[in-house]
């Protein structure tokens, strides 16, 4: 791999992250003059938080945003770029761990789930399709939004071995899902 390659490759991975790490719920908070979701309702800026502070409309901007964050920079990856799953992998991991860990809010983060999703469903869809299924099973059956989390979660490594066959995506799936449940 020639150096100008490596240095595009290393430049797209950080971009990926710090697309990441802007925080939709303390963009869309600030926007619609809501509580800041860092210090008010659970503390954590996420979808889940923004609902409970702003009502649904706010928690739909919220969770497009981050699920938003986290698609693009794989899907630019993957039309522009033939990256191999590598590359692919390493570009959504980035995405992925700028929203749980955003430099930009001292890597203080939401818990990426919305965001994994975006990224997963780049990836294997047929994977993200799976762990929206579980998520929803759970979320009606519990009424538990994180008991929903963190089943999808835990179960994502299964469905992405299964609809990958692919080490590579297999293994960055089992990481974010990991991740999430951490």
């Amino acid at each position: 791999m020639a150096i100008s390659t490596v240095l595009i490759t290393i430049s797209i991975i950080i971009a990926a992250y710090l697309v990441g790490s802007i925080s939709s719920a303390v963009v869309v908070s600030h926007l619609m003059k809501l509580p800041d979701p860092r210090t008010d309702g659970s503390g954590n800026p996420g979808a889940t938080n923004v609902l409970r502070l702003g009502g649904k409309k706010a928690a739909v901007i919220t969770l497009l945003g981050d699920m938003l964050k986290g698609l693009l920079p794989v899907l630019l990856v993957r039309l522009y770029m033939d990256a191999p799953p590598i590359i692919m992998a390493a570009v959504a991991l980035a995405a992925f761990l700028g929203h749980v860990y955003p430099v930009l809010l001292r890597f203080q983060g939401g818990k990426g789930v919305a965001t994994a999703f975006g990224v997963i469903i780049v990836i294997t869809w047929p994977t993200a399709l799976a762990a929206l299924a579980t998520w929803l099973l759970v979320a009606i059956t519990s009424r538990y939004s994180s008991l929903s989390s963190l089943m999808a979660a835990f179960l994502i490594p299964i469905y992405g071995g299964y609809f990958t066959g692919d080490l590579i995506y297999t293994s960055v799936v089992a990481l974010i899902g990991l991740v999430i449940i951490w």
